[in-house]
């Protein structure tokens, strides 16, 4: 059954009607064969360009839809519902963006945003390194100014959309001084000496490209870099804290889908004559997936209200980030127990969504790193 949802506006019921019946017709029908050959569904994030759904929470005279996050996640959540790949690629682009819009200047937002929140351009976020993965002050990838450019020269780890993305928002070393010498750049993919390894081979999201970045000697326009020098680590949590949040609707979305179809089942299939949802012991199971899924929607509702209403949000994200996959991977869990030997094959989806549940426990923070982030908050 859909999700019920309070949202703030009527403009906001219409649009996450539209995004339901994308999701519903555009998306759900191709998610599993595109899964199960490990094609990139391109195609499917131009149809959200030309639909207004890569920019909703962008302002409007760039092209975005200027939506309040409570608003723009509650869309994402239901992308994610019908195809995890393209709603963690959606995420991607949104906090890909996220640089260039918050901290851009005023003549780089006019000249770069329209393309990236109208659909021609996908971008990927490349922070990550092999040795630097929570450890974000410890990125090597340098670059090097010399004349108008900057010399990039390094590799990134882990990057959603590379090698198929259009900008890359990197963070990249400019002086020897820790976290305090890493610099923001908007870098097109067009430009020369940028290239990605072969694809990661996953457990799941495997209609999403992930690969190493390498950059070789690139040179990067100086008029690219975004804030000052220095500023790309303060960027780059920054972002991560909308990014979380992302990651979090886009948890529970999978959850939604895996406790849909194990209540179908369980209403259908019969054992000694009844409904199996018809036995207690199957019945509590079910409950508490569902309140499991209605609880972390809850936590990163609440989030993204304190970031529409200017509050600070970093420890809030990071809960929800936890709440949210946790429950995604305990909920894809519990989905397959419920279907039982018919979960564990690839003739129902369950099995795919607990594949995908647990690479959110990782990605953009490790759920022990959110640990570490509401600790520290919780000191200050």
């Amino acid at each position: 059954m859909p999700a019920e949802r309070l949202l703030p506006t009527t403009e906001a019921e219409d649009l996450l009607a539209l995004v339901r019946d994308i999701a519903r017709d555009e998306l759900a029908p191709h998610a599993a064969a595109h899964e199960e050959s490990g094609t990139f569904p391109r195609d499917k994030f131009a149809l959200l360009g030309k639909s207004g759904l890569l920019g909703l929470p962008y302002p409007e005279r760039f092209g975005g839809g200027e939506q309040p996050y409570e608003v723009y996640l509650q869309a994402l959540e239901e992308i994610s519902s019908a195809w995890m790949s393209v709603g963690v690629g959606l995420s991607v682009h949104v906090m890909s963006s996220y640089a260039l819009a918050t901290f851009g200047s005023e003549e780089q937002r006019e000249r770069w945003m329209p393309d990236l929140l109208e659909g021609a351009w996908l971008g990927a976020y490349a922070l990550s390194e092999s040795h630097a993965g929570s450890d974000a002050a410890a990125l090597t990838t340098r670059a090097t100014r010399s004349g108008d450019t900057y010399v990039v020269n390094g590799t990134k780890a882990w990057i959603t959309h590379a090698g198929v993305a259009d900008f890359y928002t990197l963070m990249a070393r400019t002086a020897d001084t820790g976290g305090k010498g890493v610099s923001c750049f908007f870098v097109p993919g067009s430009l020369p000496g940028i290239g990605a390894a072969h694809p990661e081979r996953k457990m799941g999201l495997t209609g999403s490209i992930t690969a190493q970045l390498q950059f070789t000697d690139v040179a990067v326009p100086a008029e690219n870099l975004i804030g000052a020098e220095g500023d790309g680590l303060k960027i780059a949590l920054s972002a991560l804290d909308s990014g979380r949040l992302g990651i979090s609707a886009t948890a529970v979305g999978l959850a939604q889908a895996a406790l849909d179809e194990a209540v179908a089942y369980a209403k259908q299939r019969t054992q000694f004559g009844r409904a199996i949802i018809d036995f207690q012991g199957l019945e509590f199971l079910l409950a508490d997936m569902a309140a499991a899924v209605e609880s972390a929607r809850a936590t990163y509702l609440a989030a993204a209200r304190r970031r529409d209403r200017g509050l600070p949000f970093t420890r809030q994200a990071a809960i929800a980030k936890l709440v949210c996959t946790d429950a995604a991977m305990k909920v894809t869990t519990d989905a397959v127990q419920v279907l039982g030997g018919a979960g564990y094959t690839r003739d129902f989806p369950v099995e795919r969504y607990m594949r995908e549940a647990k690479v959110l426990q990782i990605f953009e923070g490790t759920n022990q790193i959110q640990r570490v982030v509401i600790g520290r908050e919780l000191r200050r």
